[in-house]
């Protein structure tokens, strides 16, 4: 987590540079997320 969340960060900016809307919460926090499968392809990270 130490490592990651500068890079995070970081990417989130430069995101948001490009004009890219970005949202995001607490870094690490648990979440509930829904998906709705709209593609070819569904890779589950955990």
């Amino acid at each position: 987590p130490e490592q990651a969340e500068p890079l995070y960060e970081r990417f989130c900016e430069a995101l948001a540079e490009l004009g890219v809307g970005v949202a995001h919460g607490v870094f690490g926090a648990r979440m509930a997320v829904e998906l709705v499968n709209d593609g070819p392809v569904t890779i589950v990270l955990e």
